[in-house]
């Protein structure tokens, strides 16, 4: 048996329920984690209030939590990658879920070696957040050196690492963020650092190359402003607009995020070089993970909020 915080319905966070649940077992090509540090992620908040229903249906009760670090504590009869007692960081997969729980089982193929360097709460905030990044900004956007890049919410999660990345990879980078957190969104490179309760974002900057959203709706569209003649939007799963697009020369392109021992070993190799670094906002033991979750769901927490499970 192990302790689990445990999804119980759809009525926000009085749904979410400490139980003491059977330890999972992995298949032939799962690991099984000891959990040292899980991430909180603003979409586990929106699930317990009902997002994704009908397009992913759990089973209650059920853990949620994707991103940790932690040990291998077993591996099934066909991984080879892997042995007890690797150090590692990643992804549960999409369909199980369950990382804020004290052992997880996913595909040995969502896991890496984790960075060296890194304390489990570093390498545990890094797999989601990385992974969208280069989600957005290589496989989507394909970004050059060279160009413009505006990064929406750069405080977050994922734009704290996005604003890393595209200024690695040579671009001009503008990035919004509230006024708490200018100086934030500045020390991880930043050219140019715009605060959205106060400016308008197509006040500021003209003629980028590219927006990358991760905020959605009403952000959205004044993002058009900014960009110049064929410009390109790239998303990631965030609320549409729902006003009409107000140029018809801008490609809006979704980015589709994958998770995989490869693409997790580019961001190890990222934080060996220095090209980027953790950002870790909060950190909350796992008795207070509901407070974690509370932090989240303010919708202004600053780069990833992190569970110690130790």
């Amino acid at each position: 048996m192990m302790k689990a915080l445990t999804l119980t319905g759809y009525e926000g966070l009085k749904s979410l329920r400490f139980a003491d649940v059977a330890t999972p077992e992995p298949g032939a090509n799962d690991v099984l984690i000891k959990v040292r540090a899980a991430s909180v992620n603003p979409v586990d908040g929106k699930i317990t209030n009902g997002y994704m229903r009908g397009r992913v249906d759990f089973a209650l009760p059920h853990v949620l939590g994707r991103d940790c670090a932690g040990v291998i504590a077993k591996i099934g009869s066909a991984v080879t990658a892997f042995a007890p007692g690797d150090e590692v960081y990643g992804v549960a997969d999409q369909a199980r879920w369950g990382t804020q729980a004290e052992h997880v089982v996913t595909s040995a193929g969502t896991v890496a070696r984790k960075p060296s360097g890194l304390s489990d709460i570093e390498a545990g905030s890094l797999p989601i957040a990385g992974l969208s990044a280069l989600a957005g900004l290589v496989a989507a956007a394909d970004l050059k050196r060279g160009e413009r890049v505006l990064i929406h919410a750069g405080a977050g999660g994922v734009g704290s690492f996005a604003v890393q990345l595209a200024k690695h990879l040579g671009a001009t980078v503008a990035a919004t963020a509230g006024t708490a957190n200018l100086d934030l969104v500045r020390s991880l490179g930043a050219d140019v650092v715009i605060d959205y309760g106060k400016t308008d974002v197509a006040d500021a900057i003209k003629d980028y190359d590219l927006v990358f959203d991760l905020v959605g709706g009403t952000v959205r569209h004044h993002s058009f402003g900014v960009l110049k003649p064929g410009g390109r939007i790239v998303h990631l799963a965030v609320p549409p607009m729902t006003q009409p697009a107000p140029r018809d020369d801008v490609a809006v392109k979704p980015a589709l995020v994958r998770y995989d021992t490869q693409l997790l070993d580019q961001i190890a190799e990222l934080v060996r070089i220095k090209a980027v670094k953790p950002t870790v906002g909060a950190v909350f033991p796992f008795a207070d993970a509901l407070k974690a979750y509370e932090h989240v769901m303010t919708g202004h927490a600053r780069g990833r909020v992190m569970l110690d499970m130790r």
